[in-house]
């Protein structure tokens, strides 16, 4: 199986964007990680609902500050041909939870999560755990 057949669809914020404004965002979709892009689209990094508490709240930062300044630099990624068993190596030789899809501009087309191989492995006992936690109810208070 390839990466293409699985991923999500993506969507970035830029480096200029607000870590309010993508807080955000990242509870009206329901997602806790955001690719970070350039001027030229290209994923330049990585923003995740834990960065904005350990970063942003942890810190006493503004709202208004700078997706720049507290995302993660050089994001983990991989080709939409890539088979499974290589992004599978990635996640743990990186300790990565995500790997963000490029295209040859290194533009994110996708997100390939912990989730979605386990959502692909049918009938292992760990995948239907994982599925189990990973779809569980999203409220937003």
């Amino acid at each position: 199986m390839r990466c293409a057949e699985i991923m999500n669809k993506v969507e970035c914020c830029f480096i200029d964007d607000s870590v309010g404004d993508v807080a955000g965002r990242m509870r009206a979709r329901h997602v806790g990680f955001l690719p970070v892009c350039n001027d030229r689209g290209q994923v330049i990094g990585t923003i995740t609902d834990r960065d904005l508490t350990i970063r942003v709240l942890a810190d006493r930062l503004s709202p208004e500050t700078p997706v720049q300044a507290v995302m993660s630099k050089g994001p983990i990624t991989c080709r939409p041909d890539a088979p499974l068993a290589e992004v599978e190596a990635m996640m743990e030789r990186y300790y990565k939870w995500r790997i963000v899809v490029v295209d040859p501009q290194r533009r994110p087309i996708g997100i390939i999560s912990i989730s979605d191989i386990a959502d692909a492995e049918q009938y292992g006992r760990t995948g239907r755990l994982l599925r189990e936690i990973s779809s569980r109810d999203v409220r937003v208070f």
